[in-house]
């Protein structure tokens, strides 16, 4: 009993002392390691720039060739009854993305 108290005690000194020592700063991690989203949208993407950055498939919803408009549907989570999505608006002229806009819509289960 002693002998197996004398090896997790060994075992336990030799992996403190491979952490760091007390008070060091951690090493700095980028601005967007932690963001899930690392590609942002910017002006000028093609759609299929534009969903993968979004990292979904985009949906027309109207407009003439090189001036549409699309959906992306994110799918925010919610409760275990009735999913919670918001719906990305996506305006592109010539084929390159001019503009964006989020709509939380209403919740229609509170009117």
């Amino acid at each position: 009993m002693k002998l197996m108290m004398l090896a997790a005690g060994a075992m336990l000194l030799s992996i403190s002392a491979q952490a760091e020592p007390f008070g060091a700063m951690p090493p700095r991690q980028p601005f967007v390691a932690p963001l899930s989203n690392n590609v942002p949208l910017a002006f000028g993407m093609d759609a299929e720039q534009t969903a993968r950055a979004l990292g979904q498939p985009l949906q027309y919803v109207r407009g003439r060739p090189g001036n549409e408009i699309y959906l992306a549907l994110r799918n925010i989570g919610g409760s275990g009854l009735i999913p919670y999505r918001h719906r990305l608006f996506l305006q592109f002229h010539h084929g390159r993305l001019a503009g964006w806009k989020e709509d939380y819509g209403e919740n229609w289960m509170w009117e």
